[in-house]
């Protein structure tokens, strides 16, 4: 059985509906998965954080099991900032002010906009292969536009690419996913069945589009503004990727950072594709024992 020891809840946070799970003790620990996933993703580290921190792994809005406004023509209810109000809300219903976050992908994106609005509640900040939006879209080549071509497929008006995905969502599944070539029994099993049931729920594959649409449009008007006005993350942060990945071969993802980041950067490239946490938990734990802040 995965997270052992966790509840399995649903709160309300920001007039929306999260589902998580929580576990351990110690100071606050949040974690945000990617896309196509849930929170179940964390499930080989997240047991281990468990023995230092009090872990908080929800399902980001739109995905898994959580809240799923309806698509706006402005794709607001998908921006970063909005979701990040999502957890800063939520984290203050569990009684946490200020917290660490490990974040994957579009919860990373995520992550990196709660730091931006809400930097008296982020204390540390690791994100894993990734480098910022504003940052991947303006030095778009064809190395990206073909390796990352769902960035732009998904982003396309409603309902083109959901039609296509929602005639086989285990299929879609499977290539989303395949981005370094894997079987289809790569994910533990009890986590690719949360996967797949998530993307069969209504509204989630929509939910998904909207968010790469807000992507290519708010979330830019967002960035630019904050560039603009001389904000950046003000917190320690570790960005981690895969070696067998793109993100290092196309960049040099901790300078890429330092260029979004007032604090601290550091990082390296980790054994594994584009799923650390599934792929190398002991070599992301190793990252994280030396980056996270708690009592030893």
């Amino acid at each position: 059985m995965l997270f052992e020891g966790f509840t399995l809840e649903f709160r309300e946070a920001n007039g929306q509906r999260v589902r998580l799970r929580r576990g351990g003790e110690g100071p606050p620990l949040v974690l945000l998965h990617g896309n196509p996933q849930t929170h179940a993703m964390w499930h080989r580290v997240a047991p281990l954080l468990a023995r230092r921190f009090t872990v908080v792994a929800p399902d980001i809005r739109g995905y898994g099991f959580s809240g799923k406004p309806a698509a706006t023509a402005d794709h607001a209810p998908y921006a970063k900032r909005a979701m990040a109000k999502d957890v800063v809300a939520l984290m203050r219903d569990l009684g946490f002010a200020r917290f660490q976050v490990v974040s994957h992908d579009r919860g990373a994106r995520v992550a990196h906009r709660m730091a931006l609005d809400h930097p008296q509640a982020v204390q540390r900040l690791c994100v894993m292969d990734i480098i910022p939006t504003l940052a991947h879209f303006e030095r778009t080549d064809m190395a990206f536009a073909m390796g990352y071509y769902h960035w732009f497929w998904l982003a396309q008006p409603h309902d083109r690419p959901e039609r296509m995905i929602l005639r086989d969502v285990e299929d879609w599944f499977y290539i989303q996913t395949s981005r370094e070539p894997k079987d289809r029994g790569f994910f533990d099993a009890e986590a690719r069945a949360d996967y797949l049931a998530a993307l069969r729920e209504p509204g989630t594959v929509t939910a998904i589009c909207e968010d790469y649409r807000a992507a290519a449009t708010i979330d830019l008007e967002h960035d630019r503004a904050s560039r603009a006005a001389g904000e950046k993350v003000q917190c320690p942060l570790l960005a981690l990727w895969g070696g067998k990945g793109k993100v290092g071969e196309w960049y040099e993802p901790v300078a890429v950072w330092r260029d979004y980041a007032a604090g601290g950067v550091e990082g390296g490239a980790v054994a594994s594709g584009h799923y650390l946490a599934e792929e190398a938990p002991e070599e992301v734990m190793g990252w994280l024992a030396r980056f996270l802040d708690a009592p030893r």
